[in-house]
């Protein structure tokens, strides 16, 4: 085809050959770019060394696309995850409701979004959506981040500077959570996030999940101010 004309002839031809051709290789290159991961340079959070982040899209069957980012730093070795839900932010809330009955269910694949948060009402446990930040993963990971989360902290992880009633109540807590990661009781986990980027699996999909709830609400206005909504003007946006 180079052969028989220019570059220039091949970008105004009305040839449908050629136009066919440009079309498949338009279709390649953006099949091509969901399946590559891509990488950019950054810099480490924790010791501002220079590093890299790996980036890659991803379909959540039944849910929506998500953007997944890497970072390993080499110079001390720290490691970040973060996940975005594509779209922007939804209309509506979304809360998610699961009853843990059997194992099986902490291998659910969540997403949780940096402005979901968690609570385990049996254990009169709720952690706010950014003190965790974004997750996929699998239920048992989400728990155990949370786990992990809680003991790297001052106040609530232990230690020496802990009142001995605040530790010995700590170490109770930490044992029945642990009893939740092995699903050796059964419990409730809710997902409550404002943003409605927010997912659980559904393992009966396309049917109803019978211990699985999804509610969607209308956000408050402190949810709304939280998320920068209330400050968007968006009535007469195009006339102006």
């Amino acid at each position: 085809v180079l052969g028989m004309y220019t570059q220039e002839e091949l970008k105004t031809a009305d040839d449908p050959v050629l136009a066919r051709v440009q079309e498949e290789d338009t279709a390649l290159t953006e099949e091509k770019l969901k399946d590559e991961v891509l990488t950019f340079p950054t810099n480490c959070h924790n010791c501002n060394a220079p590093a890299e982040t790996n980036m890659k899209m991803t379909n959540i069957p039944y849910f929506k696309e998500v953007v997944i980012m890497a970072t390993v730093c080499d110079m001390c070795g720290t490691k970040t995850n973060e996940v975005k839900a594509g779209g922007g932010i939804e209309p509506n809330g979304k809360k998610i409701t699961l009853k843990v009955t059997d194992p099986t269910d902490m291998s659910r694949d969540v997403l949780k979004s940096e402005t979901c948060s968690i609570a385990i009402p049996e254990l009169e446990f709720e952690m706010g959506g950014h003190a965790l930040g974004g997750r996929f993963t699998t239920l048992e990971g989400l728990m155990n981040n949370v786990l992990e989360s809680i003991e790297q902290n001052s106040v609530w992880g232990g230690g020496d500077g802990v009142a001995p009633d605040i530790n010995e109540r700590m170490t109770k807590f930490k044992l029945k959570f642990q009893d939740c990661v092995k699903a050796t009781m059964n419990f409730t986990v809710v997902l409550d996030d404002p943003a409605g980027n927010s997912y659980m699996q559904n393992v009966y999909a396309p049917e109803e999940d019978p211990e699985l709830t999804i509610e969607t609400y209308e956000r408050s206005f402190d949810q709304n101010e939280d998320l920068g909504l209330n400050d968007m003007v968006v009535e007469g946006y195009e006339e102006s």
